[in-house]
């Protein structure tokens, strides 16, 4: 798994109880419903993408990778959004989402 971001890690340390009960939430979300990984890795990079959250976007672009998405499956993500969101929007997305395949390399 890719590092943790540093600001995670001390939010871990500080609230540990807090940090646990979020951990559960996401487990439970994930297991409520007929998605297979990929899937969810997905959706949640396009909710990233689509509330325009460069930490989100760059988190879940990692697990995305770790659910074997391809960058292609994961830049047109950021494309689908065009419409919505708009160019500047996506654009600053797809360079999030690059970023992350770039460092992967």
């Amino acid at each position: 798994m890719a590092a943790v971001p540093k600001r995670f890690k001390k939010f871990t340390q500080d609230y540990p109880q807090v940090a646990k009960a979020y951990e559960e939430l996401g487990d439970a979300v994930h297991s409520a419903g007929p998605l297979d990984e990929k899937t969810r890795a997905l959706i949640k990079l396009a909710i990233s993408t689509g509330a325009r959250l460069e930490g989100a976007v760059h988190s879940h672009a990692r697990k995305a990778l770790e659910a074997n998405c391809t960058p292609e499956e994961m830049r047109q993500v950021a494309l689908l959004s065009l419409p919505t969101i708009g160019l500047p929007s996506m654009m600053a997305a797809l360079s999030w989402i690059d970023e992350i395949i770039e460092n992967k390399k």
